[in-house]
């Protein structure tokens, strides 16, 4: 359900009545239209911090229009959705509009990238990658529920996120206008931001900005910038906040046990848990010894490189999972397959084509090449190492009568003759004309 919270005109900061010049020095009035052209009402996706803070007034400046914010939660913490209400209104917004969508992220978008094992580049397991579209979605929903004819986000033109949140307005609503403010405006850092609130009385978030640009949700927590930049450095211990150091975990092991249907987890330790409460029951499980974190150097959609470390405890435990599962499930050459999916799969997460049809066919093909993959896989956590100590499954394809060395009806070890001279014939005529015979 949407938390709809209505702000009254009269009770903000904003300083707008009627056609007079506004107290908070916006230049021009609402009715009449912005610096920069009208709209009547904007959905911003906004965070509380500095830069959305800024935005609001920048929007009723420039464009003259209402500005709805929307704050999406998808597990990123209390804290960080704290006293948003209050902040908005100092900005002048209208309206706030506060959304739970940390079921429907990990139903929707982690569990399918989970099933088509989708990992971006060796290491990334898509944690902001899938967390723009659904709030992108969200806020397409909203500004239809609000009137909007705008939608507006702070996402910087050196990042991937631009791209991502610009994808999902344009697949489900292709008449919505978008405003992007850092690719318009003349602020080029914070303390031109500052000044900005400054002179248009927007209290200036208190809270200390870290040296590190972080994204934390549900499915994992990022961290990029200050040594960071410099791919030489090693990360400082006390950066990292999902996850303990390997070295501080606990000197005994502990055993998990995930059961997943179709593809699809649903049980920790015999536990059936909703997406979002599993998920976080090994986010704190995985934490504890020090599981998920990764470091790598990743190729940004702009063209770009950039560095960032990755803490990803409970999903790299459900990634270890999957994959053992459909070592008995599926195939050989469906595996290969369904690999070489994967790639193009978690590319086109990364690049912002949720709502792209080849994806959506992709994870049609995903669904329906894991609908045997159901059973439970038991992993051993210790000092940051995930490590599989048993698995089953009632469609498993491995067959003990079939494996052991004994002689078996199915399998005639005597067969194998003829199956490497015919396997090795190509190899074997090529060597004959090397040696002339």
């Amino acid at each position: 359900m949407a938390d709809l919270r209505a702000i009254s005109p009269s009770s903000t900061n904003s300083g707008f009545n009627g056609d007079k010049k506004p107290g908070n020095d916006v230049s021009v009035s609402l009715k009449s239209g912005g610096l920069r052209g009208k709209f009547n009402k904007v959905v911003l996706a906004y965070s509380g911090g500095l830069d959305t803070s800024v935005i609001v007034p920048w929007l009723r400046e420039n464009y003259g229009c209402e500005v709805v914010c929307f704050t999406a939660d998808v597990g990123q913490g209390f804290k960080e959705l704290e006293g948003l209400e209050a902040k908005a209104k100092a900005s002048g917004a209208c309206q706030l509009v506060v959304k739970d969508l940390q079921e429907e992220f990990v139903r929707d978008y982690v569990f399918p990238c989970l099933r088509a094992g989708a990992i971006y580049e060796r290491k990334y397991l898509l944690g902001t990658s899938m967390a723009r579209p659904v709030i992108a979605k969200a806020m397409v929903d909203v500004a239809k529920e609000v009137g909007a004819d705008a939608v507006s986000h702070g996402c910087t033109g050196k990042g991937n996120d631009q791209v991502r949140f610009e994808l999902t307005f344009f697949a489900l609503n292709p008449e919505l206008n978008v405003v992007v403010p850092w690719r318009e405006w003349e602020i080029t850092g914070r303390e031109d931001a500052i000044e900005y609130a400054k002179k248009h009385n927007v209290p200036v978030p208190v809270t200390k900005k870290s040296i590190y640009s972080r994204d934390r949700n549900l499915w994992h927590l990022s961290h990029e910038g200050d040594i960071l930049d410099d791919p030489a450095n090693e990360p400082q211990s006390d950066m990292y906040m999902m996850s303990v150091d390997p070295e501080d975990a606990p000197n005994q092991p502990e055993y998990v046990e995930i059961g997943i249907v179709s593809g699809i987890p649903v049980s920790v330790n015999g536990k059936e848990l909703s997406p979002a409460s599993l998920l976080s029951e090994l986010n704190e499980i995985g934490g504890k010894h020090g599981i998920g974190r990764i470091d790598m150097v990743e190729n940004r959609l702009v063209g770009m490189k950039s560095r960032g470390v990755y803490e990803t405890p409970g999903g790299t435990i459900l990634f270890t999972a999957a994959r053992e599962l459909e070592s008995l499930t599926l195939d050989r050459e469906t595996i290969q397959v369904k690999d070489s999916l994967a790639l193009k799969y978690a590319e086109l997460v990364y690049a912002g084509k949720w709502f792209d049809p080849l994806r959506e066919s992709m994870d049609a093909f995903m669904e329906k090449i894991t609908e045997t993959t159901t059973g439970s896989v038991t992993l051993k956590l210790y000092k940051g190492s995930v490590t599989v100590t048993g698995r089953k499954s009632p469609y498993s394809l491995y067959r003990q009568d079939i494996s052991s060395f004994e002689s078996g009806q199915i399998y005639d070890q005597a067969d194998a003759a003829g199956f490497i001279r015919l396997y090795g014939l190509p190899m074997r005529v090529r060597a004959m004309l090397e040696k002339g015979i």
